[in-house]
């Protein structure tokens, strides 16, 4: 381990042991001495504070950043405007997603980069080398991420500018509590919800000071298992564990608005990844398991005793009163309300396909129309 959160007191005071796999070489605070269930409904009717820390954060500036983002990913950077952020695939040579990753634009010439545990830190180092471009891995930084439909109603009040104002995937250097900061509207848990960019030295304030005005809103501290589960039930990808092949393309995970069809740029793995359009070796789904917990991720799917895909991520989740399974199917399968049989190691269960996400399936959390 070569990364810890500042906040890991706190944490340790919550109940979680640190003590887990780590992310990105960072303990996680997995659990708390809280219910994770309550936590959910925490999240999904007030708000819960993450510290999503453990992501990488890079930053990339000079005159050919742009250039080299460009390079790096599907979508074309030379359309992001500053203030602004975007997803994106990011493929290797084979046209495989081989990482996370959000591209953030500051200004004309600084960028910052946020991704997970893919080939992000060794294919930006080569697209760097020959240009006039700094890439700096941020270890300073910290990220708490308050998660519900209160969030807005807790911040806004704390800032100098109308937080409302902000749409999703827009961030803005400002203050809170006298620190500087950045805010930026965005998440991971299907709800309404904004990322503080702070300092490490000025983590543990923020942590307290937001969580003690989101207090009388029924703000609490969140773990990660219970962002684990709220992703579950929002259908939202993670890298690598959606991607279980090792060689899966945008399209076969439903991530075909990560790739710019009409980008006039050459990026890494460009020719492979258009190719394999119209491809498909299996399609991401979305599967109602007919159990009592978790099924098995890994698990096989079976139609008359013959394998047809894969479980990618599972939970069950007490909110939604279901079993939920993010899955990998045969295309011809891939059709809601097809009944598989899921084989884990411990037991099997029956299942069908249903459609996605599993909550909020507008996604009207995200976007919600007085925002």
């Amino acid at each position: 381990m070569s990364r810890n959160s500042i906040l890991n007191e706190r944490h340790r005071a919550l109940g979680s042991k640190l003590d887990g796999d780590t992310w990105n070489d960072m303990p996680i605070p997995w659990s708390y001495d809280s219910d994770v269930h309550d936590e959910v409904v925490a999240v999904r009717s007030r708000a819960g504070l993450y510290d999503v820390s453990a992501l990488n954060i890079v930053n990339v500036s000079g005159p050919d950043a742009e250039k080299a983002l460009d390079q790096l990913v599907a979508r074309d950077i030379t359309k992001l405007k500053p203030g602004h952020s975007l997803l994106a695939a990011e493929v290797d040579e084979a046209g495989a997603i081989c990482d996370d990753i959000m591209v953030i634009r500051d200004s004309a010439t600084a960028f910052r980069v946020s991704h997970g545990s893919g080939a992000t830190k060794t294919n930006l180092a080569k697209i760097a080398a020959g240009l006039n471009v700094q890439v700096e891995p941020d270890l300073d930084v910290h990220i708490l991420s308050l998660q519900g439909p209160k969030s807005l109603a807790i911040l806004d009040p704390l800032l100098d500018f109308d937080l409302k104002s902000l749409a999703y995937f827009q961030h803005k250097a400002t203050k809170l509590f006298g620190k500087d900061v950045y805010i930026a509207r965005g998440g991971y848990s299907g709800e309404l919800g904004y990322e503080v960019y702070c300092s490490a030295q000025d983590a543990v304030l923020l942590w307290d000071e937001i969580l003690k005005a989101g207090k009388p809103l029924g703000a609490i501290p969140a773990s990660w298992n219970s962002l684990e589960l709220t992703r579950i039930e929002a259908a939202l990808l993670f890298f690598p564990f959606e991607m279980i092949e090792g060689d899966t393309t945008p399209w076969e995970v439903n991530m075909g608005w990560g790739v710019d069809l009409d980008k006039p740029g050459d990026y890494i793995g460009k020719a492979a990844v258009l190719a394999s359009k119209g491809k498909e070796r299996v399609r991401q789904i979305g599967l109602v398991c007919k159990a009592a917990t978790a099924v098995e991720a890994g698990a096989g799917l079976f139609i008359d005793g013959k394998q047809v895909g894969v479980v990618t991520s599972a939970a069950y989740s007490r909110y939604l009163m279901q079993s939920l399974a993010l899955a990998h199917i045969a295309p011809a399968f891939a059709v809601n309300g097809t009944v598989v049989e899921i084989r884990g190691q411990a037991a099997s269960w029956q299942a069908y396909v249903a459609p996605t996400p599993f909550y909020d399936p507008l996604r009207l959390r995200t976007h919600p129309r007085e925002v």
